[in-house]
């Protein structure tokens, strides 16, 4: 069974801005497009029906809602089988539902909540820290969300976090005929450790190697599995979620690995994929990979 791309809308900008990068996704790989409005039925506030003289009934306005985005997405890419579905839920739970029944969930970065200042949205978030599949939240600039750069960025950490999203990315690089730069952020300790004798020289290289060794290990069975795919190995001292914000930059894509398995004082999502959520300059896909118990 081919499973759909999913993804959410509430009637925003960043939401058709979503419905337009999930057009691009599914024709891409050829799968179907399932545009999903859920509410509880709130009042609308935002600005696409400021003008009317009376606001619509809630499920009309949901109605509208979905129609309009799967309009722009015929308009857009009339060969993508586009369906639609109004979920009476709150969105979040809507949404993380469709997750574990889908190829990918994709959602704007900010939606119509109460905190529009927000750098990324609570059903964003919700999403990228619990959802069982793929989640895209589609940020950046309009240069780097419509996939004009020809360039894939995946940051590669431990195996238990990161084999899942380098597989998700050259999957990615090969239906857009681009290369991927495989990124991997080392740094030397805080206190050498001058007894030991692979430390005894230059602690730099050393790092810098074991780094690259890491990559190559990591990227041999994808890169044998995708032929057609060019590879950049990058291997940059400094903090990871520094290192990749900077070379997504001008990428079309970043792809982070995130753990379903945390210990009690780490971050839900991780410092490096909460970072470029907050902050990528481009379309952010966080790839879940359940840790080895």
């Amino acid at each position: 069974m081919t499973l759909s791309l999913v993804v959410g809308v509430d009637g925003s900008e960043p939401g058709l801005w979503a419905a337009d990068w999930a057009t691009d996704e599914a024709a891409l790989h050829g799968l179907p497009l399932r545009i999903v409005h859920a509410s509880l039925w709130e009042r609308y506030e935002g600005p696409v029906f400021a003008q009317a003289a009376e606001l619509p009934s809630e499920h009309v306005l949901a109605q509208e809602i979905v129609d309009r985005a799967a309009e722009r997405a015929r308009q857009r890419n009339p060969d993508v089988q586009v369906t639609v579905d109004i979920v009476p839920d709150d969105p979040e739970a809507a949404l993380l539902r469709e997750s574990g029944r889908a190829a990918a969930v994709v959602t704007g970065c900010r939606g119509r909540g109460p905190i529009r200042g927000a750098l990324l949205g609570s059903v964003s978030h919700s999403l990228a820290t619990h959802a069982v599949g793929p989640v895209v939240v589609v940020r950046g600039s309009p240069h780097n969300r419509r996939g004009a750069n020809g360039r894939i960025v995946v940051g590669v950490g431990e195996a238990a976090t990161s084999a899942k999203a380098i597989r998700f990315a050259f999957r990615e690089a090969e239906a857009r005929h681009c290369a991927l730069d495989a990124v991997r952020a080392w740094r030397r300790p805080a206190h050498r450790t001058l007894a030991h004798p692979l430390l005894a020289g230059d602690t730099a290289h050393h790092h810098e190697e074991r780094a690259a060794a890491l990559l190559d290990d990591v990227l041999r069975a994808p890169e044998h599995e995708h032929p057609d795919v060019p590879v950049h190995r990058v291997t940059a001292e400094g903090p990871a979620h520094h290192v990749l914000l900077t070379h997504a930059a001008t990428a079309d894509l970043l792809v982070v690995g995130a753990s379903r398995r945390h210990g009690p004082l780490a971050l839900p999502l991780g410092r490096v994929a909460h970072a470029a959520l907050q902050h990528a300059d481009c379309p952010v896909a966080v790839v879940p990979q359940r840790a080895a118990a």
